[in-house]
């Protein structure tokens, strides 16, 4: 894991989550290019997913960095934890995420765990739910699941309901 600085001020943290290795048969023999998919976050609430392609993989790393921090997104809390169950979609993948008590800890595939750890969630429960496992479609079924978290104050604001003094 690398640590970046980005141009806010914060760390971002990045991960890869997949590589790719394709290969093009030429007259002089095979020619090998990567295919990265990575995520990157603050570990505060900020992640975002990348993809990039180079002959090199350090190349693609950058590309990929570059790419995920374009549309990163602000992961929804309550505590440790996310607000509420969410099936997030993307083409044939889907995700759901359960919000977990305190101990818990991260209980995802490998696709899934490195979102909400770079997200800044500890305890949560997930399950690939959809008739795939691409790690592609998966990572961006679960940023779907984290863009439709709402917290509490939200959905009142939205009923047109006042805050509750508790």
């Amino acid at each position: 894991m690398t640590e970046k600085q980005s141009a806010s001020g914060s760390e971002l943290n990045e991960r890869v989550i997949f590589i790719n290795r394709v290969s093009k048969t030429v007259k002089g023999g095979k020619r090998f290019r990567f295919s990265i998919l990575l995520a990157v976050g603050d570990g505060e609430g900020n992640v975002g997913i990348g993809m990039g392609k180079a002959r090199e993989i350090s190349e693609a790393v950058r590309k990929g960095m570059e790419d995920a921090k374009k549309d990163m997104l602000f992961v929804k809390r309550n505590g440790n934890t996310i607000p509420h169950p969410v099936l997030g979609r993307y083409g044939s993948a889907a995700v759901l995420l359960r919000p977990a008590v305190d101990g818990t800890g991260v209980i995802a595939g490998s696709v899934v765990r490195a979102i909400m750890e770079l997200g800044g969630i500890k305890d949560v429960m997930t399950k690939v739910v959809g008739r795939t496992s691409n790690p592609v479609n998966v990572a961006r079924a679960t940023l779907a699941a984290v863009a439709a978290l709402r917290t509490h104050d939200e959905i009142m604001a939205l009923r047109g309901k006042k805050k509750e003094n508790a």
